[in-house]
C-alpha cells in the first residue's frame, strides 16, 4: 500500500529533515534551473523543471544593433522510462517529486535591422499568445492586457510596431537594472558561468557568491558601459565609450561589404593586420623599443600604415581590415575597463554584451589588453550568456522575489543530443520526440563508419599578426563564432540538492582525483569509454528485451555518445570544467536520453539472487570468529566483493571465467596485506581499542554503497550488521538513478528485506528504521542471538545518477540525515578513488575500494591492478 514517503521514518529523522521553505512562491519558479547547452555555447537553453503555467512567455532586449529574446517554452515530461525509479519506496527516505510540467529558457538574437524576422519568429512560436502571460497591476495598463517585458532603446522606438503586429504592449524596464540583475543571477546561480580566455585556452572560474561584490561589468553593445556593481540592485555607471559593437559593425560593413556581424568576425580569423596597422617595428626599423618595454610587434597606430601607402580600399584584403578593426576596438575597450577597475580598486572585470558573442579571437584580444595594461595583475572574465543579460534581467522582472534563494548547488549541467547539429542556426526548442531524434542521428551523425563531432571546427589558418604581442591560440587554432551556434546540453535546476554538510573545506573541495586537463589522461579515459561502448549497448538492448525498437535506440545511443567523445577530444572545455565524474555521468545521461532507464536491470537481479543464496553461510562463518578476526574478515569481504563492477573492463573479462560466487571466493583468497593503502590497523584501533577500555561506538554511520550483487550483499551488508551490533545507527546511501550495475536507493529495501530473512539483527534494525513491515519477512525462527534492541537501519538516496559523487550536490535528505553522522564509509572506485580520494570531512572517514584499473593503480598506489585501498582518516 502506498504511504507517505516519510511515514515509516522515526520521528527524530523526520524532524531532522524538515527544511526551511520560503512562504512566498515566486511567479517565476527558477528552482532546479539548469543550462541545456554546451558550456562553450554562447546561448544555451535553460531548463526550468518546476515552472508552472503562470508565467510570462518571453522578454526582449531591443538594442541598437541587435535584438535579444529570452523565451519560455512549456513541456510535459512524464518520463515513463524512469517511472519505476521516480516512484520512491515509502521505505526510502526521500521527498522528491518528479515535475510533470516544466520548461526551458531559450536565447535567440536578431539584427535590429531585421525586425520583421524577429516578429515573424515570435508569431511562428506563438510566444505572444501564451495562456498566462498577463501582467496585472501595472500602472497605466488595463487589467489583463498582454504585457511583454522589454528593455533597450528599441522598447520605446518599436513599441507601436509590436502593438500593431502582435497586439502586445511593451512594459519598459530600465536597461541598467536588467543588465545587472541578469549578471548577478548568472554569476550566483550557475557554477561555471564565468571563464577566462587566453591564447585559445578557456578556463572556467568558480565565483564565491559571498565574495562576488564589488565587480566591474563591462557591457559591450552598440556602445560600451562600465558599471560598478556593489550588490543586488546596487550599482552605478562609472564610465563608458562610444566605440563599441556598433562601431565595429558599422565601420566593418562600410569597409568590408560584409552583410552580417558574424561574417565580419569570421573573416577576421583569416586576417593579417600588419598590412594596415603601423607597428613599433615599422617605426624603429624592425627593432623593439626596449627602453619602454614595447616589442617590434606592438601596434603603434591602428590603420596607421594606410596613411603612408598610395592604395585604395579595394587594394586591401577585407580579412586584414576586419582583423585590424576588431583588435583596435577590443584593445581600446580592454584598456578602458582595466583603468576603471584600477581607479575603483576592483579585482574582477566581467565582459558581456553581444559584441563578444562567444568569438574566441575577440575574447583573446580583450584578455590580452587587460593583461598587457595591468602587467598581469588583472584578468578579463567572460560569461556564457554574455549577450543576454539585459533580456534575462527583463524576464526575471516579471517577479522580483525569491530568485536570490537559488545557488549553484541546485544547478546541474546535462548535455543531451537535443537539437540538430548539422549546421546553421537553430532558433527553436530541442527535439523532444525520441523517434525524431533518432532519425536525425541516423541522417546526420553517421557517414559510413565514421562519426562526426556535433560541432564543427574551423580549418587551421593564420589568426593575424601584429598587436601588443600577438596572442597565439593553442596549436594555432581558434574556434570561430559559427562553431558556437549549436546547443548541446541543458541546465536543470534541481531545488532538492544541497552541499554535503560534513565537508571540511567546502570552498576548496574538488571531487575529481584524475586531472582530465592532462591531454594524455583525457585521451586514455575517452578511449576506455569508447572501447566499453559495444558491451554497454549489448546490455542496454538486452535490458529492453532485444526488440527492434531497443536495437534502434541502442544504435542511436552509441552514435550520440561517440559524438560526445569526439567533441570532447576536439575541445576538452566544450562542456565546462571536465572531470572524470562528469564524463561518467554524461554516459548515463545519454543512456537515459534514449530511454534506457536501467541497462543492467536483469544482471543486477540475477547477481542479487545468487549472492543472497549464500549470505546465511557467510554470516554463520563470521559469527564463529572473535571480533578482531571478524573485523578483518569484514573489511576483506568488502574489498573482495568490490571486484564486481561492470564499469571496469578488467572485471568484465573476469565474468567470462566463472560465476559470481566463484569470482568472489577467488577474490577473498587473494586478499593479502599489506594493501596498496592499508590503514586497517588504525581503523581496528578506533573500533576495538587496545586495552580494557573499549572505544565508544559511532552514533551514526553513512555507508555509501556501490554495486549490486556480491558487493552490497556479501560485502556491505555484513559490515552494516557489525556496526548495528555495536550500537551504531546505519544509513545506506545509494544512487537516486541507475548507473551501470550500481545499486539504487529504490532497490535497497527489497535487498535488505531478503537479507533480513537470514539475520535477526538486520531484521530488527530494518524494522526500527522503517524499512520493513512484518509481512515482508517470512521468518518465524527464534532469535539465536537473543537480540532485543538494535539501532535503526535506514536508506537514503544520494541525488546522483552516475557512478561517482560530487559532495557539492547531494540530496536534501542526505544532507539532513548526515548532520548527526560521525562516520562515513565510501566504497568503490567511483566514490572513493575517481572522486573524493583527497576529500576531507568533519567526521571519521573510511575509504574502501579494489582498484580495477592498471593506470589508476600505478598513478595513485604505485601498485598493480586488483590492489586495494583501505584509507582511514580521523575527523578534521
Amino acid at each position: 500500500m502506498e504511504e507517505s514517503s516519510t511515514s515509516a521514518i522515526p520521528k527524530v529523522e523526520v524532524k531532522a529533515m524538515e527544511m526551511h521553505r520560503s512562504s512566498s512562491r515566486p511567479q517565476l519558479d527558477v528552482s532546479g534551473a539548469a543550462i541545456q547547452g554546451n558550456f562553450e555555447d554562447r546561448n544555451p537553453t535553460i531548463l526550468l523543471p518546476n515552472q508552472s503555467d503562470d508565467i510570462s512567455h518571453f522578454a526582449i532586449d531591443l538594442g541598437g544593433s541587435l535584438i535579444k529574446i529570452v523565451y519560455f517554452s512549456r513541456h510535459a515530461e512524464v518520463e515513463s522510462e524512469l517511472e519505476d525509479h521516480n516512484k520512491r519506496s515509502p521505505r526510502t527516505i526521500t521527498r522528491r517529486r518528479s515535475p510533470i510540467l516544466g520548461g526551458r529558457l531559450h536565447f535567440v538574437r536578431f539584427e535590429t535591422s531585421k525586425l520583421d524576422d524577429c516578429l515573424n519568429f515570435i508569431q511562428s512560436k506563438n510566444l505572444h499568445r501564451g495562456q498566462s502571460f498577463h501582467e496585472r497591476g501595472i500602472s497605466g495598463f488595463t487589467d489583463g492586457e498582454p504585457i511583454i517585458k522589454a528593455t533597450g532603446g528599441g522598447a520605446y522606438k518599436f513599441a507601436d510596431i509590436f502593438k500593431d503586429r502582435l497586439g502586445v504592449t511593451l512594459s519598459k524596464e530600465d536597461e541598467m537594472d536588467c543588465l545587472v540583475a541578469g549578471a548577478n543571477f548568472l554569476l550566483k546561480a550557475i557554477r561555471h558561468e564565468a571563464f577566462t580566455h587566453m591564447e585559445g585556452h578557456k578556463e572556467f572560474v568558480q565565483i564565491d557568491q559571498n565574495d562576488l561584490f564589488p565587480y566591474l561589468l563591462c557591457n559591450i553593445g552598440s556602445g560600451v558601459s562600465m558599471i560598478k556593481v556593489d550588490g543586488d540592485g546596487k550599482f552605478q555607471r562609472v564610465s563608458g565609450t562610444n566605440v563599441g559593437g556598433g562601431t565595429f559593425w558599422g565601420l566593418g560593413r562600410l569597409l568590408t561589404k560584409c552583410t552580417s556581424f558574424d561574417e565580419i568576425l569570421e573573416i577576421s580569423q583569416g586576417g593579417d593586420n600588419r598590412s594596415v596597422d603601423m607597428l613599433v617595428g615599422d617605426i624603429y626599423g624592425g627593432l623593439d623599443y626596449s627602453k619602454i618595454g614595447l616589442s617590434a610587434s606592438t601596434i603603434a597606430s591602428s590603420f596607421g600604415k594606410v596613411v603612408s601607402e598610395n592604395k585604395d580600399l579595394a587594394d586591401y584584403r577585407r580579412e586584414d581590415i576586419a582583423l585590424s578593426l576588431l583588435r583596435m576596438i577590443s584593445y581600446n575597450i580592454g584598456q578602458i575597463a582595466y583603468l576603471n577597475a584600477l581607479r575603483y580598486g576592483l579585482k574582477r572585470i566581467f565582459f558581456g554584451g553581444f559584441f563578444i558573442r562567444g568569438h574566441a579571437y575577440t575574447m583573446d584580444t580583450i584578455s590580452f589588453a587587460v593583461q598587457f595594461w595591468s602587467k598581469g595583475a588583472a584578468q578579463a572574465m567572460f560569461l556564457r550568456h554574455e549577450g543576454y543579460m539585459g533580456a534575462l534581467g527583463a524576464f526575471m522582472s516579471y517577479d522580483k522575489h525569491g530568485l536570490s534563494d537559488w545557488t549553484a548547488n541546485q544547478f546541474v549541467e546535462r548535455f543531451p543530443m537535443g537539437a540538430p547539429y548539422s549546421g546553421g542556426k537553430i532558433h527553436g526548442p530541442p527535439i523532444n520526440d525520441l523517434n525524431e531524434k533518432i532519425s536525425w542521428m541516423e541522417k546526420f551523425l553517421q557517414k559510413g563508419t565514421e562519426i562526426t563531432a556535433p560541432v564543427p571546427i574551423t580549418s587551421p589558418g593564420t589568426t593575424g599578426l601584429g598587436g601588443f604581442d600577438r596572442p597565439s591560440s593553442r596549436e594555432g587554432l581558434l574556434r570561430s563564432d559559427a562553431s558556437a551556434n549549436l546547443n548541446v546540453g541543458v541546465l536543470h535546476l534541481v531545488p532538492s540538492l544541497e552541499p554535503f554538510p560534513l565537508l571540511a573545506d567546502p570552498k576548496r573541495y574538488e571531487p575529481n582525483t584524475v586531472d582530465l586537463g592532462d591531454p594524455s589522461e583525457l585521451q586514455y579515459w575517452l578511449t576506455i569509454l569508447s572501447e566499453h561502448l559495444p558491451d554497454l549497448v549489448d546490455k542496454a538492448v538486452a535490458s529492453e528485451g532485444g526488440t527492434d525498437n531497443s536495437k534502434r535506440r541502442g544504435d542511436a545511443f552509441a552514435r550520440a555518445f561517440r559524438a560526445h567523445l569526439a567533441r570532447l577530444m576536439e575541445e576538452p572545455a566544450a562542456y565546462g570544467k571536465l572531470g572524470l565524474a562528469n564524463l561518467l555521468e554524461l554516459r548515463e545521461e545519454c543512456l537515459r536520453e534514449f530511454h534506457f532507464s536501467d541497462a543492467y536491470r536483469a544482471i543486477k537481479q540475477r547477481e542479487n539472487e545468487a549472492s543472497l543464496a549464500v549470505l546465511q553461510d557467510l554470516l554463520m562463518e563470521l559469527d564463529s570468529m572473535d571480533e578482531e578476526k571478524r573485523l578483518l574478515a569484514l573489511i576483506e569481504g568488502v574489498l573482495a566483493a568490490n571486484i564486481f563492477d561492470w564499469g571496469s573492463r578488467a572485471c568484465v573479462e573476469l565474468y567470462h571465467k566463472g560465476t559470481i560466487i566463484e569470482i568472489y571466493r577467488m577474490s577473498r583468497k587473494k586478499m593479502q596485506r599489506p594493501w596498496g593503502v592499508d590503514d586497517f590497523d588504525k581503523f581496528k584501533e578506533r573500533m576495538l581499542g587496545s586495552g580494557k577500555d573499549k572505544p565508544k561506538p559511532h552514533k551514526r554511520a553513512l555507508l555509501f554503497v556501490d554495486n549490486s550483487g556480491a558487493d552490497i550483499v556479501l560485502g556491505m551488508l555484513p559490515l552494516t550488521r557489525e556496526l548495528l551490533r555495536r550500537g551504531t545507527e546505519v544509513v545506506l546511501v545509494a544512487n537516486s538513478l541507475p548507473a551501470l550495475n550500481d545499486v539504487t536507493a529504490s532497490e535497497l529495501p527489497d535487498i535488505v528485506a531478503e537479507a533480513a530473512k537470514h539475520c535477526h539483527i538486520l531484521r530488527k534494525a530494518a524494522e526500527a528504521g522503517g524499512l520493513l513491515v512484518d509481512a515482508m519477512v517470512d521468518n518465524q525462527e527464534e532469535d539465536p542471538q537473543n537480540v532485543s534492541v538494535v539501532p535503526p537501519l535506514m536508506v537514503v538516496e544520494n541525488g546522483c545518477g552516475g557512478p561517482c559523487i560530487d559532495f557539492r550536490q547531494v540530496s536534501t535528505e542526505l544532507a539532513a540525515i548526515a548532520k548527526d553522522a560521525d562516520l562515513i564509509i565510501l566504497e568503490g572506485m567511483g566514490r572513493s578513488l575517481h572522486t573524493n580520494y583527497d576529500a576531507r570531512f568533519n567526521c571519521e572517514a573510511l575509504k574502501l575500494a579494489m582498484v580495477k584499473n592498471q593506470r589508476l593503480a600505478e598513478k595513485i598506489l604505485n601498485g598493480n591492478i586488483y590492489d586495494c585501498i583501505c584509507r582511514y582518516e580521523p575527523a578534521v
